[in-house]
């Protein structure tokens, strides 16, 4: 995995987390729903790269 991706996948997650407690300080389910929907799309590409990792 290279560290531009870590990077870009870190920088996902934080924005997903920011979006779902913003989303839940405004009682805005739509932006909670993005919020989380953008971290559980960061673990998957952490975890995709993880797989490519262990094969190289």
């Amino acid at each position: 995995m290279g560290l531009d991706d870590k990077i870009k996948n870190a920088a996902q997650d934080v924005a997903g987390k920011a979006k779902e407690a913003t989303g839940k300080a405004t009682d805005n389910e739509r932006l909670e729903a993005e919020g989380h929907k953008d971290q559980t799309a960061a673990n998957v590409k952490k975890a995709g790269e993880n797989v490519k990792d262990a094969f190289k």
